[in-house]
């Protein structure tokens, strides 16, 4: 049970986490780290990491702390700032291109991304080493439909970073449909790539229904995104705006016997809070963490 990014400015400014407002990033790591297990990394989405980042986690957590990984918006489908794209990868991009606002994927030379996707790798590896690296999170946007390229595309990017576990979380509904959901969780499971089950606002094309399914043996996970479609469906916002929701306890107590029985089916399962607002991440995860003892406390007895 853990929250996505511990350096949310949010939560920093709020106060009621951390001791103090003012901390070097090696002590907000080792305060978050004394109270959580794991962690989901966002700043990875925005920037690729970088090996030497990877070692001052490592050193700043306990033996058997665990990172999930978010993975570059490029790698992902996402529109791409330039400026985001390793310097010297940036000078090598097309002139065209180099003028856009964004860059995608598609758009740039194969040798681009192939040496994208391998520094990537390369930074991720001490993690992995240290048995740190919990999974690769890939979050698919809204116009990554179901088709056969794009799943071709989820059976590259397992290949591509094979040595590590690669979560996929979908964010259009053609997935999950009745007569596409069988489909796809079997396409996943027969790529040994674990399904990221989701709690979010309902009744958009990128809307995914509640349901609670483990395609690994290795692996679930949950993520939670909030239920407020008036802040899911604002643009120009920043992501603690629009996870901006503050689960009750009867919200979160429907997820447990969920949790639970992907507990019964899964070595390990990653419950991460996105409602990355303020601290209600923080309390929305102590409140399941409390939850879930109780019913198996109830269950034991």
């Amino acid at each position: 049970m853990g929250i996505t990014g511990w350096t949310e400015p949010t939560l920093v400014k709020a106060g009621t986490f951390y001791p103090k407002k003012t901390m070097t990033a090696e002590e907000r790591l080792r305060f978050y780290a004394e109270h959580f297990p794991i962690v989901e990394v966002d700043s990875t989405y925005y920037s690729p990491p970088s090996e030497r980042n990877a070692e001052l986690w490592i050193d700043r957590t306990p033996k058997h702390f665990t990172f999930n990984i978010k993975a570059y918006s490029l790698l992902t489908n996402h529109p791409t700032r330039p400026d985001g794209l390793y310097k010297d990868l940036r000078e090598k991009v097309p002139g065209e291109l180099a003028e856009k606002r964004n860059l995608y994927r598609e758009q740039l030379p194969n040798d681009i991304v192939a040496e994208v996707w391998q520094r990537f790798h390369d930074a991720l590896m001490p993690l992995h080493s240290a048995g740190k690296l919990g999974a690769v999170l890939f979050q698919f946007p809204q116009w990554f439909v179901i088709s056969r390229k794009n799943k071709d595309y989820l059976a590259e990017c397992a290949e591509r970073l094979k040595d590590f576990r690669v979560a996929v979380e979908f964010r259009h509904k053609t997935w999950l449909e009745e007569r596409n959901r069988d489909e796809t969780l079997s396409f996943l499971e027969d790529h040994d790539l674990p399904f990221v089950c989701v709690d979010m606002p309902q009744g958009f094309d990128s809307s995914l229904p509640p349901i609670a399914a483990s395609t690994t043996k290795d692996l679930a996970m949950v993520r939670f995104h909030g239920r407020d479609p008036a802040q899911w469906k604002k643009k120009d916002v920043s992501a603690a705006e629009r996870f901006r929701y503050d689960y009750t306890k009867e919200e979160l107590a429907e997820w447990a016997p969920r949790i639970r029985d992907l507990a019964d089916t899964a070595r390990e399962t990653h419950v991460l809070m996105n409602n990355c607002y303020q601290d209600y991440a923080v309390r929305s995860a102590r409140q399941l963490a409390s939850l879930l003892d109780l019913e198996e406390k109830a269950q034991a007895n």
